[in-house]
């Protein structure tokens, strides 16, 4: 079976994904030499539907290396967990060498501005050693991911649309901390200091696929902690 990649395919990888002198290099070869992609126009002449997509996202395929293979630390992957009807929402951040995690009150306050500040406060008790990266779905509380970038100096990656595989840590970890926090929870309802007894919990938890070390015990072996 022979693979077809199409010309769009082509171009669309070019204009998006290479960046700096690679990407100049590249559009330099193209016939047209443009700098950028019009927008493509659909049967009836508008043009596609952009709307509610996060503006200036990197795309995971962008991300360093080092992030993949989980040899250094410092990259996280993030999302929220929502509480009865959506209303309410905590957010987590989770380490993906370490598996530590951080767990981020929200309550009710889930909108970019809030989530963006909630997790500047949180990145901001770690040494900028171990808060490099930041993985996440393209969920729009994360629209403000520039401004996050600059208060924190952590870029952000944004995964596929659908591909929760591609945050596999963080999704395994959602599943542990709906053992404290079943659906239907009501985020605002909960006292700060559950949160984060849930979160002490699970970071003092033996995992097999740290050789049954605590996430505490490696990420203290790697840079301690700020109280």
């Amino acid at each position: 079976m022979t693979m077809r990649i199409s010309h769009e395919a082509i171009y669309r990888y070019i204009y998006v994904l290479p960046r700096g002198s690679l990407k100049q290099t590249l559009i330099k070869a193209l016939r047209q030499e443009r700098a950028y992609r019009r927008k493509k126009y659909g049967r009836k002449g508008k043009p596609e539907e952009t709307r509610g997509k996060i503006a200036d996202m990197l795309s995971i395929e962008e991300r360093p290396a080092e992030v993949e293979d989980r040899t250094v630390p410092g990259h996280w992957e993030g999302d929220l967990i929502m509480g009865k009807h959506k209303r309410t929402a905590i957010g987590t951040l989770v380490e993906r060498t370490t598996r530590y995690t951080i767990l981020v009150p929200l309550g009710k306050s889930k909108d970019a501005s809030s989530v963006r500040q909630a997790y500047t406060r949180a990145f901001g008790t770690l040494p900028k050693e171990i808060a490099k990266t930041l993985i996440y779905d393209q969920g729009k509380e994360m629209s403000e991911h520039k401004q996050f970038t600059i208060d924190t100096g952590m870029q952000v990656y944004f995964a596929h649309p659908g591909s929760p595989w591609e945050r596999g840590t963080n999704e395994n970890t959602n599943g542990l901390i709906r053992q404290y926090f079943p659906k239907g929870t009501e985020f605002d309802k909960v006292p700060i200091r559950e949160i984060k007894r849930a979160q002490r919990e699970l970071n003092d938890r033996p995992r097999a696929v740290l050789r049954y070390k605590k996430p505490d015990e490696v990420i203290n072996k790697l840079v301690a902690l700020k109280v």
